[in-house]
């Protein structure tokens, strides 16, 4: 029998009966992706392997903060996607005028599209692993900020530290 939703009288959000393989094998694919983009300076590959760990983190949370965060981070990976394969290249510094907003409770450097998407989805993973009491979810908001600082670090090198400030202030 499955876990009970805490609202039924439970003590987990979701069944955890393959949580456990189901997050290691994730935490392989986005290893390989990461280590594949580190290798080829191509962050595509991080990217798109990182899309099965946010989709069942997108699937186990259920807290309202938490489940946000996981859609606005599956948006993320789809528009980075995007963004990389159609070589969009738009400055949102210059377009708001400002070198940084306030974003998710964070202040986030502006700048390329491309390099600002990945920095988001690293608020959002900080978001997951600061606001969640699952040791799953836990897993995966950890699996999906390492791989976030990876993709950031393929695209601009410089800009992991700001992602990196980000998350010590959300710790």
């Amino acid at each position: 029998m499955g876990a009970v939703a805490p609202e039924r009288g439970g003590d987990v959000a979701r069944p955890t009966k393959y949580a456990t393989p189901i997050c290691a094998a994730a935490t392989v694919i986005a290893a390989i992706g990461l280590l594949v983009s580190l290798l080829t300076k191509q962050p595509l590959w991080a990217i798109i392997l990182l899309i099965p760990a946010a989709a069942y983190e997108a699937y186990r949370t259920e807290g309202e903060s938490t489940r946000w965060a996981s859609w606005a981070l599956l948006v993320l990976l789809v528009a980075s996607v995007a963004l990389i394969v159609f070589g969009v290249s738009f400055d949102l510094a210059t377009f708001f005028g400002a070198e940084e907003r306030y974003v998710g409770g964070q202040v986030v450097p502006l700048g390329d599209i491309k390099v600002v998407a990945p920095t988001l989805m690293g608020i959002c993973a900080v978001i997951l692993f600061t606001r969640t009491r699952g040791k799953y979810t836990r897993w995966l908001a950890a699996v999906i900020f390492i791989a976030s600082a990876g993709i950031v670090y393929t695209i601009s090198p410089e800009a992991v530290a700001d992602l990196l400030g980000i998350a010590l202030d959300g710790l």
